[in-house]
């Protein structure tokens, strides 16, 4: 770290100056090197304890080879209140500021019951407890005692620390006559009645973080059951489109489909570096099991490939080809992402709200759904200060910026309005009425870009930035904020970058983009992700495959795999697409009709519901009922 400190004290211009004297090949290994970024510390076993650092505090972690930050959540919460019950200590759950914590109440006088609970209970054997002062409501003001019990769990190289962010706080109420009076702030009450009805809610009811699915419940108060106006309650799903340029029988038809072209390819729409995959897919999707358990399903879009390491018949994840979207109206098979982005939205059981991923794009850290959509159904959009500069395409406009420039003329036409900037290259906030009303006003022009097998000057960008600047006309999205990284892979800034990231963690998303790269540095680049990668996402998603068995699919081509697995369920089985509402717009808004919102889980049977007045005799703070 102390390279890494002086290399990036020196002034950006001699930096730049030191290693452009260097061959291209050799920047990226110098700096790799020079900072360390290829020292990873070697494995330790399964079962062992390491010293690792959780925020600003060493402790010891014991090495697992799987988990997560929701079981974490679970682990933490389950195994405190198990101990309560067991020792006979009344207690209940509640929603904590922090939705990646959770929060148990109990009666303050059971303070020092609490701490032998935590001192002796079996099932707390080798949780870290620490005693957390917090400020608290009340005048004069106070500081609370809190106590944060967790597991701290690190991976074979202690890379990943889940330690405190995810633990359970046992907070002490005080009673005050005939009620219970809360030590801090939470996002219910700071008071409630000492007689209570007590029911088993799910864990969802009480974290933002954990998704609707999870049938797991816990002892919480019905007055805790409310449903806050913020929560986001409809479900959300997750694209990608993905290609492998590696694959022998998908170059055969790139190939092929060059040589069809009436007129010039745009150097970059045909670039190799565009279509290589370097396994970036597998590792942004353990983001997402990680740091969005909430969403609901996953979609693959490909032109017929399957990655070697996936099991097409998971359910988390539905393989969808460009066919199914493109269909007859389409060019097949399309080079172009454009034309494939244009139709995402016919996707069949794809939910109203939808996350778009290209695949070198990573959620960072835990995240909740309203980083993405407040809880209306109105999706966020995350503008950059880069601009795509006046005037219409030229024959010189890389592809993405003429398409920009063809989705300005349109918002320009539709709203009256002048789009200026780009979006970031982040995970897209979409509605699937959105993309359907634009298909339906913009036919012709649609129609053009999915026409077009190559990138293409006419082309329009959808999902990046016409729906974003559409849906904010209509009064169906506004700009949000999001903490992301950009890393261009062939810089040699990008090693100190990924360094930074690993060490803090500290972004919600970032992006290693491979613009069009010298291709002596390619070799050199996936080395670079090979260190850093499987160090930042170490533990596998659900729908990997064994070692052994990738080590043998990676000698089949992606084409070939397909082929392998067509007529499975994780190729044939689709659910119905979701009716959309149809959103009235004419070329000047005045004010938007908003289309309803499809809630989608049912709710819990409390969830959100109070108990009609007299339907239920309050009961003692031990009592228990079901929801």
């Amino acid at each position: 770290m102390i390279a890494l400190r002086i290399y990036r004290s020196l002034p950006r211009t001699v930096r730049h100056r030191m290693l452009n004297l260097l061959p291209a090949d050799r920047r990226l290994r110098l700096v790799r090197s020079l900072i360390g970024l290829a020292g990873a510390p070697a494995p330790r076993p399964v079962g062992a304890r390491i010293d690792v650092r959780d925020g600003d505090e060493r402790l010891s972690a014991m090495v697992v080879d799987d988990a997560t930050p929701a079981e974490l959540w679970h682990r933490n919460l389950g195994a405190v209140t198990a101990a309560l019950l067991a020792a006979g200590i009344d207690h209940f759950c509640l929603p904590n500021t922090d939705a990646l914590r959770s929060s148990v109440a109990v009666p303050a006088d059971r303070r020092a019951a609490v701490r032998e609970v935590l001192r002796c209970a079996p099932g707390l054997r080798g949780a870290r407890v620490v005693r957390v002062r917090v400020p608290a409501d009340g005048d004069p003001p106070r500081d609370e005692e809190v106590l944060r019990v967790f597991f701290p769990i690190t991976d074979p190289r202690g890379s990943v620390v889940l330690g405190s962010g995810f633990a359970c706080e046992i907070e002490f109420w005080h009673r005050d006559g005939d009620m219970l009076r809360a030590p801090r702030h939470n996002p219910v009450t700071h008071e409630a009645p000492a007689r209570a009805v007590l029911v088993n809610a799910s864990a969802s009811q009480l974290s933002d973080f954990i998704p609707l699915r999870d049938s797991r419940r816990y002892r919480t108060r019905r007055d805790f059951t409310v449903v806050a106006p913020d929560r986001v309650r409809f479900p959300i799903d997750a694209v990608y489109t993905w290609v492998d340029g590696a694959d022998p029988e998908w170059r055969s038809r790139k190939a092929a489909a060059l040589g069809r072209q009436a007129g010039p390819v745009h150097p970059v729409a045909a670039n190799d570096s565009r279509y290589v995959s370097r396994d970036e897919l597998r590792y942004s999707l353990r983001s997402l099991v990680s740091y969005a358990p909430w969403l609901r399903r996953i979609f693959l879009v490909t032109d017929n490939q399957l990655p070697a390491w996936l099991d097409p018949d998971h359910p988390m994840i539905t393989v969808v080809s460009h066919a199914d979207i493109l269909g007859p109206v389409g060019q097949l098979p399309s080079f172009n992402s454009h034309a494939i982005e244009a139709r995402l939205h016919r996707i069949p059981g794809l939910a109203e709200h939808f996350l778009y991923f290209n695949d070198d794009v990573f959620l960072g850290r835990p995240l909740l759904p309203q980083t993405f959509f407040h809880a209306n159904g109105i999706a966020k959009f995350f503008m950059s200060p880069a601009q795509y500069g006046l005037g219409d395409p030229t024959a010189d406009d890389a592809p993405v910026n003429a398409a920009g420039k063809n989705n300005r003329r349109q918002i320009n036409r539709m709203f009256g309005v002048t789009v200026l900037q780009k979006m970031k290259h982040t995970p897209f906030s979409l509605r699937r009425s959105v993309l359907e009303h634009i298909e339906s006003v913009l036919p012709e022009q649609i129609a053009a870009t999915i026409g077009h097998q190559f990138r293409h000057r006419d082309d329009l960008a959808v999902p990046s930035s016409l729906h974003h600047y559409w849906a904010y006309s209509i009064g169906q999205a506004v700009p949000g904020t999001i903490d992301y990284e950009y890393a261009d892979l062939g810089h040699p800034s990008t090693p100190a970058r990924l360094t930074e990231l690993l060490r803090h963690r500290h972004r919600d998303v970032f992006c290693l983009n491979d613009t069009d790269s010298d291709p002596r540095a390619v070799a050199e680049q996936e080395q670079m992700l090979a260190d850093f990668l499987p160090r930042y996402l170490p533990f596998p998603a659900p729908f990997e495959l064994p070692e052994e068995v990738v080590a043998e699919r990676r000698t089949v081509g992606a084409t070939a795999l397909w082929r392998q697995a067509r007529g499975t369920a994780g190729l044939g089985s689709q659910v119905d697409a979701p009716t959309v509402p149809t959103l009235r717009v004419g070329p000047q808004v005045d004010a938007p009709t908003v289309p309803s919102l499809r809630l989608g889980v049912p709710l819990a049977a409390d969830h959100g519901t109070s108990a009609p007045s007299g339907a239920e005799p309050a009961i003692r703070l031990g009592e228990r009922r079901d929801a």
